[in-house]
């Protein structure tokens, strides 16, 4: 423990010292079903292990149930109506142009990392997409000794951007292709190597959902990919640090029973009824790399142009089948605790098994080579896994069972919470 600074504060949240490292990890896309699968047939073992002497539950992620507002609810300790990122899009309506939301200048408050790296801590921030990077290390000074990496670009780090160079080297890993599961490992080995050799009191690594998107529980590849973790979880608890693990969504099978994505194209639906140009459907799902899931998702916002009200649009779409929830802006905001002034004048949320798109002759599904689609987006996927290596103390055995948990505890449960 450090004597000078017995707690850290970020975003009204109190933080002791840690105790040990503390190594938090995001396992992109891990829905609870892939854990309960493998717990089953002993394919996790070090997972087993840490649930039986530590602490497992089942949390609430944020919604939507995407991984950019998910990772910063993680490495905020706050929902998403607090540090404003609602998706990886949303629409300036003064310029009718969506506006990427990936910027560190859009996250509101502080990160626990940068907190905690003022304060004299040493933290490594190591993600699989570059997309994610800026933004989990904004307020952090890379000068004096942090980490701050993508898998995606790890054969082009600097000391002055990323605070590391040679990562390839370190690792004994060639540069992984974007749609690989090699991306992911690759940030669990340099975290494992920085905490052998620097042994930072924080790590905070995000993995990347290809492997989900691809194959269900039940596929081999699948179960290779969590053996594969498994095993860098081992040797990461062996170094004596409090291991806390979790996932930004889960993930569900859309498609039909000819293998088919299973969409709703709602923009054609609106334009059909309203005229072209009278609403604006966008996918918060869209990044660059849309091969795996073609930028369909549970979850997509709507803006009227101003001739339309938000309970037409409402009233026209909300018995299609498959629609979950189609909400005003006001209603939307208080369910799934999202910030006002980035919200839509409609939100609409599909069924488990549906996905929504905005134009069909928008969408590239070729990605998808003949695999079911399967994604992500709506409520059917905000469960998460919420592991922790260590047992709880007294005060957080009784928070865990007074209170419904929620992912964007994590670092709260693992530094405070634990023994």
């Amino acid at each position: 423990m450090n004597p000078n600074q017995p707690s850290v504060v970020v975003n009204d949240t109190p933080y002791r010292w840690p105790l040990r490292p503390v190594v938090v990890v995001c396992v992109d896309g891990g829905d609870p079903s892939y854990l309960q699968q493998y717990l089953a047939d002993g394919s996790v073992s070090n997972i087993a292990r840490f649930i039986s002497q530590g602490f497992a539950g089942v949390a609430d992620g944020s919604m939507p149930s995407f991984t950019c507002p998910n990772n910063m609810s993680l490495i905020t300790g706050t929902p998403t109506a607090r540090h404003g990122i609602s998706g990886n899009y949303y629409l300036d309506t003064a310029t009718w142009q969506p506006v990427v939301m990936t910027g560190p200048e859009l996250l509101r408050g502080d990160t626990i990392i940068a907190r905690f790296a003022a304060a004299g801590a040493k933290v490594v921030s190591i993600t699989a997409k570059d997309k994610l990077r800026k933004q989990l290390a904004k307020g952090l000074d890379v000068s004096q000794g942090h980490v701050s990496f993508s898998s995606e670009f790890a054969d082009r780090c600097t000391l002055a951007e990323n605070g590391i160079e040679n990562v390839l080297e370190l690792v004994g890993m060639d540069k992984p292709g974007m749609y690989s599961m090699e991306l992911s490992l690759l940030v669990l080995e340099a975290g494992l190597k920085l905490l052998q050799q620097r042994r930072p009191d924080l790590l905070y690594l995000s993995l990347t959902d290809w492997v989900q998107h691809k194959w269900a529980p039940q596929e081999e590849d699948a179960r290779a990919f969590y053996r594969k973790l498994d095993d860098v979880f081992g040797r990461l608890a062996a170094c004596d640090v409090t291991l806390a693990l979790t996932a930004d969504h889960g993930m569900s099978d859309k498609s039909n029973a000819a293998g088919e994505p299973n969409v709703i194209w709602l923009q054609d639906i609106l334009d059909a009824r309203f005229g072209a140009g009278e609403t604006v459907v966008i996918c918060p799902i869209t990044d660059a790399f849309v091969a795996h899931h073609g930028a369909l998702g549970g979850f997509v916002r709507v803006w009227s142009r101003g001739k339309v009200s938000a309970q037409q649009i409402i009233q026209h779409i909300v018995s299609i089948d498959g629609i979950e929830l189609a909400l005003d802006k006001a209603t939307a905001c208080r369910m799934f605790d999202l910030p006002a002034d980035r919200e839509a004048d409609v939100a609409v949320v599909s069924r488990h098994d549906v996905c929504i798109g905005a134009s069909a002759v928008n969408h590239d599904l070729t990605g998808l080579k003949g695999n079911r689609l399967r994604t992500h987006g709506g409520t059917s996927e905000t469960k998460v896994p919420f592991i922790l290596n260590r047992p709880l103390n007294d005060a957080y055995k009784a928070k865990a069972a007074s209170q419904p948990l929620k992912s964007w505890q994590l670092f709260d449960y693992a530094i405070n919470g634990t023994l």
